[in-house]
């Protein structure tokens, strides 16, 4: 038990850690932890549309940023001096836990990056990527868009190369705008 608990606490260092590139892009504010919830809800509904059993993708998902709890979160300047032995550390993350060695199985065929399971996870990865981008550049950060066109490179499967293209014309609160309320009423009586 004491092993376990102290994993818990472990992964709750990533609700800490900031995303590194954040300080290059210009704006925005995001940790390990958020950037990790979000992919694995991609991840799910991508092997759902699909129609693959989402488990081994949304395994992935929760699971590909977690030795960042030791290594941290290199960013690609970063990871051009600094190198991090992320299979070292994902092992040392992971010793002792109950699915051990499912989880280190499941981050290899990820890093792999053969099946369609690790495609897709990819790709969740990247289009949350991508809609944190997109945010930033509804906001006003132009740089977000010099961002966008290099990631766009990295998506692997049609279906989130159609997500993208989608996500690109929309804008992010485009969601809640068109939700059908009154905005002059609301329920609160101030």
């Amino acid at each position: 038990m004491d092993r376990i608990v102290d994993f818990f606490f472990e992964t709750g260092i990533l609700q800490q850690i900031q995303r590194s590139g954040i300080p290059f892009l210009g704006s925005g504010n995001q940790t390990i932890a958020s950037h990790v919830f979000r992919t694995t809800v991609i991840g799910y509904i991508l092997a759902k549309m699909k129609n693959i059993n989402p488990y081994k993708v949304v395994l992935m998902c929760l699971f590909h940023d977690i030795e960042e709890s030791r290594t941290g979160d290199l960013n690609y300047l970063q990871q051009k001096y600094v190198k991090s032995d992320d299979i070292k550390a994902l092992n040392d993350v992971i010793k002792d836990l109950p699915g051990n060695d499912e989880i280190a199985s499941l981050i290899k065929e990820f890093e792999e990056g053969k099946t369609l399971e690790a495609q897709l996870a990819k790709d969740a990865d990247t289009i949350e990527l991508l809609l944190f981008l997109k945010e930033n550049l509804d906001n006003g950060n132009n740089q977000a868009a010099n961002w966008i066109k290099h990631i766009r490179k990295r998506l692997i499967t049609d279906i989130a190369k159609e997500l993208a293209e989608e996500i690109l014309v929309k804008n992010y609160f485009d969601w809640w705008y068109n939700i059908d309320t009154d905005w002059s009423k609301g329920s609160k009586r101030w």
